[in-house]
C-alpha cells in the first residue's frame, strides 16, 4: 500500500476511466420521465418500474462483490460495464412499454457489479490514511465528468430522451475497454493458499456493518430522490425537466471547485464525525431550498448548497467499511454495504412519487430536509461506536496533498 503523495497508478487510470464512464451516466435519472412522456405509463407506474430496477441491482451488487474477490477486479469491471451497455442499448430500442421494463430490470441486474471491484481496488492499493482522499478524488473526477454529462443531458433530453440511454452505453463501452487495456491483469490466488476466515466473521454476520447498512440507506434514499425524482418534481412545479441535467452540472462544479478549497483551508482535517454533522446540515438546507424555491435560479442556489454538503461526506464511509473487512473479503464487504443503493432504489422512486403525488414537491423536499437533520444525528454517534479509538478514517482527514 502507498502512504501519502501520488495516488498509485491503476487507482488513477482508474479514476480516469470511470470519469469516461459517468459522461453518459444520467440516463437513469430520467427514466421516469421517459415512461411518463414517452409511453404514457402513469407516475406510480413510472415509480414502481424505478423500483423494480431497485430490487434488481441488490443482487447485481452483491455478485460484483462475489465476483471481485473470486475472478479478480478488472474482469468484473469489464463485464459489469458492458452488460450495461447492452441493456441501456435496449431501453433506446424499446417500442413497448413491456419491453422498456423488461430491460430497465435487466439493466438493474448488471448495473452494480462494477462498483464493489471499483471500491475494492482503491482499499487494495492505498493505505487507510489515504482512502478518504482516494475516494474524494475519485468522485470529483465523476464530478467534473458530470458536468458535461449534465449538458448532454440538457441538450439531448430535449430532443430526444432516448438518446440519453444510447450516450450512456456508449461511455460504458469505452470505459470497459479502456479498463481492460491499462489497468493491471488480475491474479487469481489459490484458494487453499488464502487464509481461512472464521465462520462468524461474514458480512451479513458482522453487527457493525450492518449498522452502517442502515444510515447508508437512509442517505441513498434521499440522494436518490435528488437523482430520480428531481426531473419529474420540476415538471409538477412548471419547469422543464431537462433542466434538471443544468442543475445536475452545477453540482459538479461545486463538488470540483470544493475539493481543492477543502485542502486549502483545512477542511480536509476534519474528523469524520464533525464532518457528517456539517455535511447532512447543509445537505438538510439544500432540499429545504428546493422546497422553497418555484423557478430555476432558486434550484440553482439550493443545488449549489447540498453539493457542498455531499463534498464533506463523500467517500468517508466506504473507508471506514473497508477497514472494517478482514483480509480477502474487501469486496464482499462493500458490496454489503453498497446494497443499500439497491434497497432505496426500491423504496425512493415509490417514497418519491407517492410524496409528489399527495404533498407536491414542497412536501417531498421537507421530508428529505427532516431525514437529512436525522442522519446528522445518528451518523456521528455510530461512527464512534463501530470504530476503533484512533482510527484514521474516523480522526483524520484525507491526508497530504499530492
Amino acid at each position: 500500500m502507498q502512504g501519502s503523495g501520488r495516488l498509485p497508478r491503476a487507482v488513477r487510470l482508474l479514476i480516469v476511466a470511470r470519469a469516461v464512464n459517468r459522461l453518459g451516466a444520467f440516463s437513469m435519472s430520467f427514466l421516469t420521465v421517459l415512461l411518463t412522456t414517452g409511453f404514457g405509463a402513469s407516475p406510480a407506474l413510472a415509480g414502481s418500474v424505478s423500483a423494480a430496477f431497485g430490487v434488481a441491482t441488490i443482487p447485481s451488487r452483491l455478485v460484483g462483490g462475489r465476483l471481485a474477490d473470486r475472478i479478480g477486479r478488472r474482469r468484473t469491471i469489464v463485464a459489469g460495464l458492458s452488460g450495461c451497455a447492452m441493456a441501456q442499448l435496449g431501453l433506446a430500442a424499446a417500442d413497448s412499454l413491456p419491453l422498456v421494463i423488461c430491460c430497465a430490470f435487466l439493466l438493474g441486474l448488471v448495473f452494480e457489479l462494477y462498483e464493489p471491484p471499483s471500491q475494492a481496488m482503491i482499499a487494495d492499493v492505498v493505505a487507510p490514511g489515504e482512502q478518504v482522499r482516494a475516494y474524494g478524488l475519485l468522485n470529483a473526477a465523476l464530478a467534473a465528468a458530470g458536468m458535461g454529462a449534465g449538458l448532454l443531458a440538457a441538450g439531448l433530453g430535449r430532443w430526444d430522451l432516448r438518446w440519453l440511454f444510447v450516450a450512456d452505453a456508449l461511455t460504458c463501452l469505452l470505459c470497459a475497454l479502456t479498463v481492460h487495456l491499462v489497468l493491471p491483469a488480475d491474479h487469481r490466488t489459490p484458494r487453499r493458499a488464502a487464509p481461512e476466515q472464521p465462520a462468524a466473521i461474514t458480512p451479513w454476520r458482522d453487527p457493525a456493518l450492518l449498522l452502517l447498512l442502515a444510515t447508508g440507506t437512509l442517505f441513498a434514499v434521499i440522494y436518490l430522490q435528488i437523482m430520480i425524482t428531481l426531473p419529474l418534481a420540476m415538471d409538477h412545479q412548471g419547469l422543464q425537466p431537462a433542466d434538471a441535467g443544468l442543475l445536475f452540472t452545477a453540482s459538479a462544479l461545486t463538488i470540483c471547485a470544493g475539493q481543492p478549497l477543502m485542502r486549502r483551508v483545512r477542511l480536509d482535517a476534519l474528523s469524520a464525525p464533525v464532518a457528517f454533522v456539517a455535511g447532512y446540515l447543509l445537505l438538510s438546507v439544500g432540499l429545504g431550498g428546493y422546497a422553497l424555491a418555484h423557478d430555476l435560479a432558486g434550484c440553482l442556489v439550493a443545488t449549489v448548497v447540498w453539493s457542498t454538503g455531499d463534498l464533506l461526506l463523500v467517500g468517508r464511509v466506504y473507508a471506514v467499511v473497508a477497514g472494517l473487512a478482514p483480509a480477502g473479503a474487501k469486496g464482499r464487504y462493500l458490496a454489503v454495504y453498497g446494497t443499500s443503493w439497491g434497497i432505496a432504489g426500491i423504496a425512493a422512486p415509490v417514497m418519491g412519487t407517492q410524496l409528489l403525488e399527495h404533498a407536491g414537491p414542497t412536501g417531498l423536499w421537507s421530508v428529505m430536509a427532516l431525514a437529512c437533520l436525522l442522519l446528522a444525528v445518528l451518523q456521528p454517534a455510530l461512527l464512534r461506536y463501530v470504530t476503533p479509538a484512533g482510527d484514521s478514517t474516523v480522526n483524520a482527514g484525507q491526508g497530504p496533498p499530492d
